[in-house]
């Protein structure tokens, strides 16, 4: 999957990979710079792979959420964090017209546009990701099936 192994690391900007596990910390690698830098345990680590959107009815995860982006991107090639607040609710609402807009922030929206652009930055977000995600999908779906 695409977002295996990318971190948000709070108080770092920008998105980074685990290349490698030390003693006490992560080695992560900046997906803007390729920096590499240790994630010690008292940093909050949060993996891309395991966030997930709330809707009115359930939770969406974020990788069905930023294909859905992706494949509206057109409509939207100049979005980023410093958007307008109607501009970024309207991307959204666009990509995931079921949000919950009272547990949904424009916060959280500015974040998964960055997050976005991010991936798309580093091309982990592109057609061959999408296909191979849709792939994953079908097997699991086609394994739970059998069962």
């Amino acid at each position: 999957m695409f977002l295996e192994g990318i971190l948000a690391i709070t108080g770092k900007p920008g998105l980074y990979k685990k290349v490698s596990q030390a003693k006490n910390s992560l080695i992560v690698e900046s997906l803007e710079t390729g920096q590499k830098l240790p994630a010690f345990s008292a940093s909050k680590l949060s993996s891309l792979q395991d966030v997930a959107i709330y809707t009115d009815e359930t939770e969406v995860p974020l990788a069905d959420v930023l294909i859905s982006a992706f494949e509206k991107n057109e409509n939207y090639q100049n979005l980023t964090h410093k958007s307008s607040s109607e501009d970024l609710k309207n991307w959204f609402a666009d990509i995931l017209p079921n949000y919950d807009r009272d547990r949904v922030y424009v916060s959280d929206i500015k974040k998964i546009a960055n997050w976005f652009n991010a991936l798309i930055k580093a091309e982990l977000l592109n057609t061959e990701a999408v296909e191979s995600y849709r792939r994953e999908l079908e097997e699991i779906e086609k394994q739970e099936n059998e069962e």
